[in-house]
C-alpha cells in the first residue's frame, strides 16, 4: 500500500486518461478539490499529499526524490499506465524527479503550473524566484520557516494570488488556514530539498508533451520561465492565465480544469 495519503474520485474511463495532481509546497492535495470534483464524472482523479504535507506527514523521507519514488510506486500499484501528470510549483519538481528517476512510460503528458526548473538564482541563472532568492539568502529563509511559520506562512499564502487584483476572500481564507496548519518541522526539509533541485539539463531530454501553465500576474515567476523551458522542450505548449498569479488552478479553476480535460481526452 502506498504511504502517501490520497484524495481521489472517479473511475478509469476509455474516453479519458487518469489525472494525477501534485500540489505545491506547504499545501496538500485538497488544493485541487475543484479539479477533483469537476473531472470525477469523466475519469479517475488522484491528488496525493506529498511527504511532510497534509496527512502524509513524515511517513516518507522528506525529500523531492522520495516524493517522486512514492508517486511512481503509486502508479505501479494502481496499474496506471497512461496518465496526465500535473505538478503545481513543488509538485512540478516532484514530476520532473519522477521522469528523471523512473522514466515516462506511465505518463502520457506533463503539465507544470507556474514553476521553474531551478528555484534558486545564482550568478548565471536569473529565472529562479523573482525575489532573487539565492543559496546565501535561502539559509535565512529556512531559519524563518522553522522559527516564524505563522508570519511567514501568511505571507506565502497571500503571495500565491495574482498581483494587482483582489483575491477571492474565501480562497484567500482557505489558503491561509490550510497553509498555516502545515508543520514547519516537516515542510522546512521539503523546502530545503526543493531548493537543492536543478532540472535544467532534464528539460531537453523529455520526450512527452509538456504543457506549461503560466500565471500572468505571478509574484514568483515571469512568463520568461515558461519560454525558457518551451525553447528547449521537444513538444511544448504555453498556457497563459491572464488573471492568475502562482495558482491558476485556484484563481481560474474552470479554465485550468478545461486544460486538464483536453489533455486527458482520448477522443
Amino acid at each position: 500500500m502506498s504511504s502517501l495519503h490520497i484524495r481521489e474520485n472517479g473511475v478509469k474511463s476509455p474516453q479519458m486518461l487518469p489525472v494525477v495532481l501534485l500540489h505545491g509546497w506547504s499545501c496538500h492535495g485538497g488544493f485541487f478539490d475543484r479539479q477533483i470534483e469537476a473531472l470525477a464524472d469523466e475519469t479517475l482523479v488522484i491528488a496525493p499529499d506529498m511527504p511532510g504535507h497534509g496527512k502524509t506527514g513524515d511517513a516518507i523521507d522528506l525529500t523531492i526524490e522520495a516524493a517522486a519514488d512514492a508517486v511512481a510506486a503509486l502508479l505501479e500499484e494502481r496499474r496506471l499506465d497512461k496518465i496526465v501528470l500535473a505538478g503545481w510549483s513543488m509538485g512540478a519538481h516532484v514530476a520532473f524527479a519522477l521522469l528523471e528517476r523512473h522514466g515516462a512510460d506511465r505518463v502520457a503528458a506533463l503539465l507544470t503550473e507556474d514553476m521553474t526548473p531551478k528555484v534558486l538564482n545564482d550568478e548565471y541563472w536569473r529565472l529562479g524566484t523573482r525575489n532573487g532568492n539565492n543559496a546565501e539568502h535561502n539559509v535565512e529563509v529556512l531559519a524563518a520557516i522553522r522559527a516564524y511559520w505563522p508570519t511567514v506562512g501568511e505571507k506565502v499564502a497571500e503571495g500565491i494570488f495574482a498581483e494587482g487584483l483582489k483575491p477571492d476572500p474565501a480562497l484567500l481564507a482557505y489558503a491561509k488556514r490550510e497553509m498555516l496548519a502545515a508543520d514547519p518541522a516537516l515542510i522546512a526539509p521539503m523546502w530545503a530539498s526543493l531548493t537543492e533541485q536543478d532540472f535544467r539539463s532534464l528539460i531537453a531530454k523529455i520526450e512527452i508533451p509538456v504543457h506549461l501553465v503560466s500565471g500572468s500576474r505571478s509574484a514568483l515567476y515571469g512568463r520568461d520561465v515558461a519560454e525558457w523551458q518551451a525553447a528547449r522542450l521537444k513538444d511544448a505548449t504555453i498556457h497563459d492565465f491572464a488573471r492568475s498569479g502562482h495558482a491558476p488552478h485556484l484563481e481560474e479553476a474552470d479554465a485550468f480544469t478545461d486544460v486538464l480535460r483536453q489533455l486527458s481526452s482520448t477522443r
